[in-house]
């Protein structure tokens, strides 16, 4: 699969994630929640939970030609290898959050490798996947 196939899949995969927050938070509030309760019993938590949704649906829908929209993408490697490294000091210094040393943080780190590597290659591959300049 070329990388430029295998980003929008990616794209759409790690889109649904973040539009899938709020659940992911229900099942298992340990590794996706960083309060106690029920998610919606945290304004700041559904503030995270609308910011999330929104990028997944721009990511999925970026997923259509992904090289058009190589800032968001960026957007989103970037910002989630900073929130996750936040988290993880964090999760580090609260032995009560260090179950999203297990969960969200890992999560964001694949999010943030994935589209790091995938973008480079499929801008050089260019559209589809077949090697030419773009």
């Amino acid at each position: 699969m070329s990388a430029y196939r295998l980003l929008q899949v990616l794209l759409v995969a790690f889109g649904l994630v973040f539009c899938l927050v709020w659940p992911l938070a229900l099942v298992w509030p340990a590794g996706w929640a960083w309060h106690a309760g029920a998610p919606s019993a945290s304004q700041y938590f559904m503030m995270i939970v609308g910011v999330y949704a929104t990028l997944g649906v721009f990511l999925i829908a970026a997923a259509r030609d992904p090289l058009a929209h190589a800032s968001l993408i960026w957007f989103a490697a970037v910002s989630s290898a900073v929130h996750a490294a936040i988290m993880a000091l964090q999760s580090l210094a609260d032995p009560m959050h260090r179950g999203h040393l297990f969960g969200d943080v890992p999560a964001l780190l694949l999010v943030a490798l994935a589209f790091a590597v995938l973008l480079p290659k499929a801008q050089r591959e260019g559209v589809g996947g077949v090697a030419g300049v773009v």
